[in-house]
């Protein structure tokens, strides 16, 4: 069972890649703006109430307008 943290929010880890950094990668290319360790998984952790609230904290951090993807998140606990 997931423990909520001392605030009432849990942990989660979520696994997010940079798609437009991914494609860059694979022509050889850099992407203008975002290093090329975004092609592979990075593993970020958040804190929130709920996976919905956790998704969308992590998409205005990493928005999906700017080739972000989620690819998985994970409650810790």
């Amino acid at each position: 069972m997931l423990r909520p943290l001392t605030d009432g929010r849990n942990a989660y880890e979520v696994s997010i890649y940079n798609r437009d950094v991914r494609a860059a990668v694979k022509g050889n290319q850099s992407h203008i703006l975002f290093g090329d360790h975004w092609a592979d998984i990075q593993f970020q952790d958040v804190q929130a109430q709920s996976e919905t609230e956790a998704r969308k904290l992590m998409s205005r951090r990493y928005p999906p307008d700017q080739g972000f993807v989620i690819e998985e998140l994970t409650a810790l606990g």
